[in-house]
């Protein structure tokens, strides 16, 4: 009996210890105090600091906008909070940079095809190759959520208010880039954000 107890100590201290040690030590790089994370636009009139969230609101043209993190990330892991402003929000995470060349992946937080795409890949010239499962029922339309985002290699998993929701491959993916936050152009719109962090993985 008493080594049938020790077996099952084992086993729990063992499960406790790699989790511990599997788990991303995340580092904030927006907490509503600053932008010195990011690569602030010139004549930026789309982000701005308001009572520790950043709010990101279209411009009267409606240019649209995307604030770029400083530094390139390679594999890592991207937390945040957003909540749904008012208009048609289209917005996302764009995950190691901006390219055309079909490389680019952009997690969704977003309305934009009359229902909503957060937590799914939009890639160029393909669309939305993918949908993330569950968003009805987990999405709150009028209150914050948690958007987790992580890229290892050419894979991309996403959760959602602590549910994963969306895992995706995508061949000849950037392996390397900067985050973006964006602000869709031609679209009337806002959406908040708070407690920004990333890990490398």
């Amino acid at each position: 009996m008493k080594r049938i107890l020790f077996l099952i100590s084992l086993v729990v201290f063992t499960a406790n210890s790699f989790g511990q040690a599997t788990e991303p030590e995340m580092s904030t790089i927006f907490d509503g105090d600053d932008l010195d994370y990011w690569e602030v636009p010139e004549n930026n009139v789309w982000w701005v600091m308001d009572e520790g969230t950043l709010w990101a609101k279209s411009d009267p043209e409606k240019k649209g906008s995307i604030l770029w993190t400083k530094k390139k990330y390679k594999d890592f892991v991207v937390q945040m909070d957003f909540k749904f402003g008012e208009g048609t929000v289209d917005s996302g995470i764009f995950m190691r940079g901006d390219d055309e060349r079909n490389a680019q992946i952009q997690i969704g937080e977003s309305g934009s095809l009359k229902r909503d795409m957060t937590a799914s890949p939009y890639v160029p010239k393909q669309g939305y190759p993918v949908e993330a499962e569950g968003i009805k029922e987990l999405l709150r339309i009028n209150d914050w959520n948690t958007i987790k985002a992580m890229t290892i290699g050419n894979t991309y998993k996403v959760w959602l208010n602590g549910k994963e929701v969306m895992n995706y491959t995508l061949e000849g993916a950037n392996l390397e880039g900067p985050i973006g936050i964006q602000l869709h152009p031609n679209r009337e719109m806002s959406i908040q954000f708070k407690n920004i962090s990333v890990a490398e993985l």
